[in-house]
Formats: C-alpha cells, sequence, structure tokens
C-alpha cells in the first residue's frame, strides 16, 4: 500500500521545473501517445464490429439464419416440416426453399446464375423487409407462369429489363446418374437489390413450384430456412431441431454457410489491433524513458529520502505513482475520446468528407456508402485494461533502478 509520504513524493515529481522541461515534454508526449493509441483502438474496433453486422445483415438478406434438410437434400413433405421448424422456441418464422445453379442468357450474353425456388406468401415473411425491389416483389411470383427476379447487377450485365424473356440453361440429373442440358424460358418480372455484390450478381429468384419442376422433384423442396429471434441463437436452435427430427434431417446455419467472411472479418479486426497496439507500446516505450531521466535528474533527492528512512521499496512506489498516473491519464483520456469518437462516427466522418472535400465510401463503388459503427464494452474493457497493464509495467524498471541508487555514492561529490 502507498503511504502519503510516496504518494506526494511521486506526485509532486510530476510538476515541472525549468531545468527539466525536456523530461517533462517527453512525459506529455507518453501520455498523449497512450491516449490517441487507446482511442484509435476503440474507434477501429467499433467500425470493424459495424463493418461486420452490416456484412451479416446483408448476407444474411437471402440466406437467412439457418436451414433444415433431409439427408439426400429434398424434402418431399415440406409443409410438417415447415410447421416443425416454426414450433421450435426462437424461431420467429420459416419458409420452404429449393435451389438450382445454371446460365442465363438474355440476347448474347450468357452468365452463371444461381435460382432460389421461393413461395412468395413464406418468403415475404422471412425476407421481405431484408430485400430492396427495384420493381416487382414477391407477389409477382405465380406458380407455372414461369416469373423471375433478377439482382440488379445481373440484370444489369444481360440487359434484361421488367417484360423481356430470359433463357435458363440448367444441368438436371437423370436416372442413369448423368445429367441432361434443360432449356427453360421465364419472363423478367421484377428486380431486387440485397447490397451485396455476391447476391446481386448471380442470384434470382422463382417460384418454388418452377424450379421442382424443372428438376424434376415436383411438390419437392430442398429444405426449410427459418429466422431466429436473435440472430447469435440460430446455430443453437438449427442443431436442437436436427437432434429432434433425428438422424434422418441435418441442419445448417448462417455461420456455417458464411463462415469464411467472419473469418476474415476477425482476422483483420486482430490485425489492425495488433497494428494499433505499436502506438501504445512506443507511448510505453516513451515512459520509460522518461522515468530513467528523472531518475538520472533524482539522484541526488533519491539519496536523501533513503537517509532519512524510506527503504528501497518506497522509493518503487514513488516513480511508479509518476508513471501510472501518466499512463492511466492516458488510458483515461482515450478511452472517453474514444467512446465518443466511436458513438458520433457516423457524424464525425460527413463533417470531414466535407471539410476536406471528397467522400470516403462512395456509393458508385462501394454498397456501404457510409461507415458503421457499433460500440461494444467488452471491446472498451479489453482495449484499457491492456493498456492500463502495459504502462504499468513500463513503469517497474525505471521504478526499479530508482531503488538500486547507493546513498553514499550519490551523496559523496554534494
Amino acid at each position: 500500500m502507498l503511504n502519503p509520504v510516496e504518494l506526494f513524493v511521486g506526485l509532486r515529481y510530476l510538476r515541472a521545473k525549468r531545468r527539466t522541461r525536456f523530461v517533462s515534454f517527453i512525459t506529455l508526449i507518453s501520455l498523449l501517445g497512450v491516449s490517441i493509441g487507446v482511442a484509435a483502438l476503440i474507434v477501429i474496433m467499433s467500425v470493424m464490429n459495424g463493418f461486420e453486422g452490416e456484412l451479416r445483415s446483408r448476407l444474411l438478406s437471402m440466406s437467412a439464419h439457418g436451414s433444415v434438410t433431409t439427408s439426400d437434400g429434398l424434402v418431399e413433405d415440406w409443409p410438417a416440416l415447415l410447421e416443425r421448424v416454426r414450433a421450435e422456441p426462437g424461431v420467429r418464422t420459416a419458409a420452404p426453399f429449393i435451389q438450382m445453379e445454371g446460365m442465363i442468357q438474355s440476347g448474347s450474353d450468357l452468365l452463371g446464375v444461381v435460382v432460389h425456388g421461393v413461395v412468395p406468401r413464406y418468403e415475404k415473411q422471412l425476407s421481405g423487409d431484408q430485400i430492396g425491389f427495384l420493381e416487382g416483389g414477391f407477389d409477382v411470383l405465380q406458380a407455372g407462369e414461369r416469373g423471375i427476379i433478377l439482382g440488379r447487377l445481373l440484370a444489369y450485365d444481360i440487359g434484361a429489363r421488367i417484360g423481356d424473356s430470359v433463357v435458363l440453361l440448367v444441368p438436371r440429373p437423370v436416372g442413369d446418374g448423368t445429367v441432361e442440358a434443360v432449356l427453360e424460358r421465364f419472363t423478367t418480372r421484377g428486380i431486387f437489390e440485397a447490397g451485396l455484390q455476391d447476391h446481386d450478381g448471380v442470384l434470382a429468384l422463382a417460384h418454388a413450384e418452377d424450379v421442382a419442376q424443372i428438376l424434376g422433384h415436383e411438390g419437392a423442396v430442398g429444405a426449410v430456412r427459418f429466422r431466429a429471434d436473435d440472430v447469435v441463437d440460430a446455430p443453437a436452435i438449427a442443431s436442437a431441431i436436427e437432434a429432434d427430427l433425428g438422424d434422418n434431417y441435418q441442419s445448417s446455419d448462417w455461420t456455417i454457410e458464411n463462415g469464411s467472411y467472419f473469418r476474415a472479418i476477425r482476422l483483420e479486426k486482430t490485425m489492425m489491433s495488433l497494428i494499433l497496439s505499436l502506438i501504445i507500446g512506443v507511448a510505453a516505450f516513451n515512459i520509460v524513458a522518461s522515468l530513467v531521466m528523472v531518475v538520472t535528474d533524482k539522484t541526488t533527492d533519491i539519496a536523501v529520502l533513503r537517509t532519512l528512512g524510506m527503504g528501497p521499496q518506497g522509493v518503487v512506489k514513488v516513480f511508479f505513482v509518476q508513471g501510472a498516473i501518466i499512463g492511466w491519464a492516458g488510458v483515461a483520456i482515450g478511452v472517453l475520446l474514444g467512446v465518443v469518437l466511436a458513438i458520433n462516427v457516423p457524424t464525425v466522418v460527413p463533417f470531414l468528407e466535407n471539410l476536406l472535400g471528397f467522400q470516403i465510401m462512395p456509393g458508385d463503388v462501394y454498397y456501404v456508402t457510409a461507415i458503421p459503427s457499433e460500440l461494444e464494452l467488452q471491446d472498451v474493457l479489453t482495449i484499457s485494461i491492456s493498456a492500463f497493464v502495459l504502462t504499468s509495467l513500463a513503469t517497474l524498471y525505471p521504478a526499479r533502478r530508482a531503488a538500486l541508487v547507493n546513498p553514499a555514492a550519490a551523496l559523496r561529490y554534494e
């Protein structure tokens, strides 16, 4: 524990004298370095969290939170499975789903396409609020009419407009294990925009009955997809449904289907944290340097304190107080600044764009035109505690060096 003398002397050494102004300047730089490093880490982590949340919402706009299917990937009695999935606690809504892959052509352009077969009345409940329709909507899809809704980029690439006819080239399995090419003509009924290139550039929507008929699976679907009340609970819900239905069924969820995206973001967050932590590391070395200079300057004072009865541990505590206050003040200022900036990123970024005369994320290049930010308490606590520990450790070497000062040698020529 600190006694009043150690605390008083440690605080007294923080005040600058004329001949120690340079040391005080380095101390100020150390404090600012810690503050900037902590603030930068909090802001960057919040922005990365925001991008992760934005990516998750856009990915899940067309893939739901989880899905349940049979072991052979074909659900014939899908209404019963649909009701079972909807009855699971935590499931908000569910919808049947079937998928086919092939090529799509309008005019002379031929591109790859992934067609999602959906039942409109269920799909509106599942993802209706997640998809932005530029034209049309789920209601334009009627069974047997061969209507199709194209992603915005896909429609642009093949030059298809509302009412235009498009041709689908689809491989269909036959009885001997081979596949045959099937040509089907669809009419463009609408255009959607999910806000993610992987969706808008390759996806199309059609009625599930039309897709099932083309694949030779009339009346069946590929899976039943669901959306949970809380997206974080989706893996547990999917596992619970699979365990209840038995071995003939298997489940999947968004963490499996889009795992590569989120692993990439976690890796980016880790690397950004390590890089920005170097700012705090440099500031901690500055604390070491400033305290070493203080110890050199205060050698005589340390000797006097030792002769007056202060032990080595007391000297360590004196310089620990000085270094710790520098580091802790920097951490406190950095946390306050970082939290304020992270909360106000949507306001600060447009101000900087207007001030500097350029747009950080132009709409013709990025789908996300505003920088998102999600401040998480766990990130703030982790960053502040780590910086707190690092700056505290930075005081140990100079404080220990001060404790090793020999009073007799220091006062010999005084």
